[in-house]
């Protein structure tokens, strides 16, 4: 069981939030509807006003003190991210931190990324002098996921805040209780802050559509690539801007000189953490042929040790919607009649709510386990004949969110040619956790960027100033031109631009 209207739910006012392994009652929350939202969106751009006015330092101060109450309070986070999604507490608990990570470095990093800047203002203008400074958007509304229901709204209300803008969640309805709990605690930290300088709606689809047209000025969207294009056609009637964080197939390489043992680890763990319910998640691997046996060997020992349950210390939980179970199933039943072979496990691997490792080897590049976002505890293991091969192979995907490589001596060389937002050297997904570095893909894997100097500047509005320091005899700016205008300015050209580089 897992979030659900009750039968009427063309007319329900609220739904039902239970844990997607016991059916536990999580809590109930309303399906806000468009009206709703319009008045969640206005208190927050009146709230807004007050948190600019703050600055730099005033913003600060309140983000840390929201990330010390945060840490005060993480047990309670955590025993509440279990109930409401069934995941390890462990797991909980570093979502919690790579968002307490976001927050502190986004409130330290605000005023240098974004504060008005002197720059050269060039040939043409040089009796002027230029400025640009990056000034916050209003309202920014943050659409968030199922799979890391805690720290994808931290994430984003981390730099759309640090950059001066009130933010308005809207949590997925299969996750909501803890994304209403991130957002409530901030108010919790600095009962100062204005009712709605941060909020949160509830409810389906078209909750979200409505946030999209209720006047915010940018929308920062994680999921799905259907669910992302929908996204952006809802904010194109209205030209709101749009970040969007969507799917992955996210690929590894093992090269020959791979540490073997270093990289089953790194996999086991990059496939299966959270039941394989990440963008980020390994779901593709190419080893070079002459390193396939002993690296299968390694795999199949580590994959087999997996426990899967609500066990405290178990290594993931359940599938959290019980729709992607279905994909899995097809993309597994497909992968083996097509040819391909199980390592580990198989079709009796899938036992609702959950599903046990599955390790699928020699599978064909056209089948759905291989060109489709899996999102659950499935790797395919495909052989090379060499590094080239799999470079390729990694790129033939219309997803390009993150990658991997696993290279002794040419990973640096390996990563420079995959197409990706981001790779990992002798690890898998790192950069994701570096609040310092910007995080999103291209292709069907979005545009834009969380996460650091671009993180902040996604949730701004850059603003050009000049100022004329001093006249110049002859403006070239003003009519009439001068006679001599011409030669004059013909001269400065080939004196400043023509002159050969020096090499």
């Amino acid at each position: 069981m897992t979030a659900q209207l009750r039968p009427d739910a063309v007319t329900a006012q609220t739904f039902d939030l239970t844990n997607p392994a016991t059916g536990e009652l999580v809590g109930s929350y309303p399906v806000h509807s468009a009206e709703d939202v319009a008045g969640v969106v206005a208190a927050a751009r009146a709230a807004q006003v007050w948190w600019a006015e703050l600055g730099y330092a005033g913003r600060k101060q309140r983000l840390t003190r929201w990330v010390s109450w945060l840490a005060k309070h993480s047990d309670e986070i955590c025993e509440l991210g279990f109930r409401e999604t069934g995941k390890p507490k462990g797991d909980v608990q570093f979502e919690l931190m790579a968002g307490l990570d976001d927050i502190r470095w986004a409130a330290r990093n605000a005023e240098r990324v974004l504060k008005r800047r002197r720059v050269r203002p060039g040939a043409a203008m040089m009796n002027f002098e230029a400025s640009v400074e990056y000034l916050p958007l209003g309202v920014a509304g943050v659409i968030a996921p199922w799979n890391f229901p805690f720290y994808t709204p931290l994430c984003g209300m981390a730099y759309a805040l640090a950059a001066g803008n009130a933010a308005v969640v809207k949590p997925s309805e299969f996750s909501t209780a803890t994304g209403v709990y991130a957002v409530e605690s901030f108010h919790r930290a600095n009962p100062d802050a204005p009712a709605g300088l941060v909020g949160w709606v509830s409810g389906f689809g078209p909750t979200g559509a409505a946030l999209c047209n209720a006047g915010v000025d940018k929308i920062a969207f994680t999921g799905s690539v259907p669910t992302g294009r929908r996204v952006m056609q809802a904010c194109s009637a209205t030209l709101t801007p749009v970040l969007l964080e969507l799917g992955g197939k996210d690929a590894t390489i093992v090269a020959a000189d791979a540490d073997l043992d270093a990289a089953a680890d790194a996999l086991t763990w990059g496939g299966f953490w959270h039941a394989g319910q990440a963008c980020v998640g390994v779901e593709r691997v190419y080893v070079v042929e002459s390193v396939r046996e002993e690296f299968l060997r390694r795999m199949k020992e580590r994959a087999e040790r997996i426990t899967v349950g609500l066990d405290e210390l178990a290594d993931y939980g359940p599938m959290t919607m019980p729709g992607q179970i279905d994909i899995v199933r097809r993309h597994v039943s497909d992968a083996l009649e097509r040819g391909g072979t199980a390592l580990v496990g198989g079709l009796e691997s899938i036992k609702a709510p959950y599903v046990h490792p599955i390790v699928l080897v020699d599978v064909p590049e056209d089948s759905a386990a291989v060109r489709e976002e899996t999102f659950g505890p499935v790797i395919v293991i495909n052989t090379v004949p060499d590094v080239d091969e799999a470079v390729r192979r990694a790129n033939a995907s219309d997803f390009h969110l993150a990658s991997s490589v696993f290279s002794a001596s040419h990973g640096e060389q390996i990563a420079a040619r995959l197409h990706a937002g981001g790779t990992t050297i002798n690890s898998v997904m790192t950069f994701v956790g570096i609040p310092s570095l910007p995080f999103g893909g291209v292709g069907d894997s979005g545009f834009g960027r969380f996460h650091g100097d671009d993180g902040l500047r996604e949730f701004s509005r850059p603003k050009a100033t000049t100022r004329k320091k001093f006249g110049m005899g002859r403006e070239l700016q003003q009519f009439p031109r001068a006679a001599d205008q011409y030669k004059i300015v013909r001269r400065v050209l080939r004196l400043r631009f023509a002159r050969r580089v020096k090499r």
